[in-house]
């Protein structure tokens, strides 16, 4: 007795906790609160495969209760034997006809979602002044961190993605090492990212990220792809197009020289034989070729640290002196390992902190 009247207390909490935890989705990275048109697409399907299959519960529950109390045995005695259907061309035509009909409502609407999905036949179609119509990004995958090209535009940034909104964003995937899977959940399905040939497919961002809490779109590597994966994050910016575009003239311009003392030290830090942070990194937007560590030139201006870190000067000296330690797997050498095998001393590490935390692009 009183076991099941645990079960039955167990079974309370843990509909209580369903229904209160429902509402604890993030607008920034919910697949439940679209925020793009690929999004919306998607959810309004899963809406139509939950009321569908809510019936088919439904119906048959109805069924299964009915037959319990009609059919019960203190009712009908012991002897009763129910009508035999066996052969009935009614029963046959229904149980054949209704799931036929139900398989068709859900796959001619997921057949036309899919086949429009991926449609990106105007990917390539050309203006006049013979520029691309739509925006291209070009992301590489890397371990554990994300790389993003602009072609048309001559620019490359990393772990922050900037598009502008209400427009078709074409992105071109592929892998610079194993396989990994782009995914940003409020405003699309994910698509695997593979070392071996290139996936296309296009988001729509309907609005704009300064309206969240914390100002981006969260998007994750969803592919186990090593010991970080976990933290393989990059986020999202979107913007009005003439924001955009302010965005990329900055990006394309000559960075500034450090400002202060202390930053122009790091300057020189990072440029400097021994560690020679350049020459994994570059400092400038408008580059195309693709580096073995991410591009700096946007570094002040990130929401994150290596993809999930707060984006301060603390954690940006710990992940410096010794990266392995917040992402295991990755493919930064701690600094001691470049300096000499001398750790850098706290000045050195407050000069490099001070010069990348000042490369920025945004007013």
């Amino acid at each position: 007795m009183m076991k099941g009247i645990k079960k039955w207390r167990l079974f309370a909490l843990m509909t209580t906790l369903l229904v209160f935890l429902a509402g604890c989705g993030r607008e920034e990275i919910s697949t439940l609160i679209p925020a793009g048109k690929v999004a919306q697409d998607q959810f309004n399907l899963l809406i139509l495969s939950s009321i569908v299959m809510l019936f088919v519960i439904i119906v048959v529950s109805i069924i299964f209760v009915l037959a319990i109390v009609k059919f019960r045995r203190s009712k009908m005695g012991e002897d009763m034997i129910p009508e035999q259907v066996e052969g009935s061309a009614r029963l046959e035509f229904i149980w054949t006809a209704v799931p036929i009909v139900l398989l068709l409502i859900l796959a001619v609407p997921t057949v036309y979602s899919t086949f429009d999905l991926a449609d990106v036949t105007s990917m390539d179609v050309q203006a006049e002044d013979g520029n691309s119509t739509h925006l291209t990004v070009n992301v590489t995958g890397k371990l554990y961190w994300w790389e993003f090209e602009y072609p048309e535009q001559g620019i490359t940034t990393a772990q922050e993605l900037v598009v502008p909104t209400d427009e078709r964003v074409y992105f071109n995937l592929i892998s610079a090492d194993i396989k990994h899977s782009f995914w940003i959940p409020s405003i699309g399905g994910k698509l695997d990212v593979n070392p071996e040939n290139v996936n296309t497919f296009y988001l729509e961002f309907d609005q704009e990220s300064s309206e969240l809490e914390d100002g981006v779109f969260y998007g994750k590597c969803a592919e186990l792809c090593g010991p970080s994966h976990a933290l393989m994050d990059f986020k999202v910016k979107s913007v009005d197009r003439e924001e955009f575009d302010q965005w990329v003239t900055a990006m394309q311009a000559e960075p500034t020289p450090a400002e202060g003392a202390l930053a122009q030290q790091g300057e020189e830090l990072f440029g400097q034989d021994g560690l020679a942070c350049i020459s994994c990194h570059a400092t400038s937007g408008a580059v195309t070729a693709s580096g073995v560590g991410p591009n700096m030139a946007t570094f002040g201006d990130r929401n994150r640290v290596a993809g999930y870190l707060e984006h301060n000067e603390e954690n940006l000296k710990n992940w410096i002196a010794d990266p392995q330690e917040y992402k295991p797997g990755n493919l930064m050498p701690d600094a001691a390992s470049l300096n000499g095998g001398n750790e850098l001393t706290d000045q050195e590490l407050d000069a490099l902190a001070a010069y990348l935390m000042g490369l920025s692009v945004e007013e």
